[in-house]
């Protein structure tokens, strides 16, 4: 209201007799009306680049770190420290040999927390201030196994862009065979020195639309789908 305002202020000084006549019955003469429209289209241009600003900045585009996992082939290097250069797959229980500190844990850490790590440890008895980087030169596929009463049983790779569901992953195996019991479906899952077993049933997923249930998998998971008896 204050720029409209304004602009009839500016259009009065500037106007005809007859534009500062509509204006003191509460007319706005065709040019008044014209620049009017100019500021609000100028004002909703002004809010639109603010709204695309904000919609595409870093901040709303941000996702969560990538965890350096089992199977990842990394490359460390040392800044001006050839000798340590180090190219490693993480071993089974997420670790890789560096030179001068050993087996060094990394796995389940991000690519910034690893390199803290490692730099804390070469500062600790090796080398003054050490500029670490680490690049993660090959992502170890991450995958699940789908067994039992389905088209296609077998290893299928997860989605690398998004959680993959049971039902997808099903899906891929070619659906369930004729005689599968869809309700005893198990995903038997590790976790820790021991096994968790997951019941899925899935006419709540298909017919009253519980998606809750249909469960994001996790690598090393199987899909146990059994045979119906009756």
């Amino acid at each position: 209201m204050h720029t409209n305002t304004n602009a009839l202020n500016n259009l009065s000084l500037r106007g005809s007799d007859s534009d500062r006549s509509n204006l003191k019955n509460g007319i706005a003469s065709p040019s008044a009306r014209n620049d009017i429209n100019c500021v609000r289209i100028k004002r909703g241009l002004y809010l639109l680049i603010l709204l695309l600003i904000f919609t595409f900045s870093p901040v709303s585009i941000y996702c969560e770190e990538y965890k350096i996992e089992t199977g990842d082939v990394v490359a460390v290097t040392v800044y001006e420290q050839p000798d340590l250069s180090t190219k490693a797959r993480l071993d089974s229980t997420g670790g890789i040999t560096f030179p001068l500190i050993g087996n060094v844990q990394i796995g389940g850490l991000s690519v910034n927390e690893a390199v803290k790590k490692i730099t804390s440890l070469l500062e600790k008895d090796y080398l003054v201030n050490p500029q670490v980087s680490i690049f993660i030169e090959e992502y170890h596929p991450k995958k699940v196994f789908v067994m039992g009463f389905v088209n296609k049983p077998g290893e299928y790779e997860l989605f690398k862009d998004r959680p993959t569901t049971v039902l997808e992953a099903i899906t891929m195996a070619g659906g369930f065979k004729q005689g599968a019991a869809q309700n005893g479906t198990k995903i038997i899952r590790k976790e820790g020195s021991g096994q968790a077993t997951i019941p899925v049933k899935i006419t709540d997923i298909m017919q009253k639309g519980r998606q809750e249930e249909n469960i994001a998998l996790k690598p090393g998971d199987v899909i146990f789908v059994p045979e119906s008896f009756f």
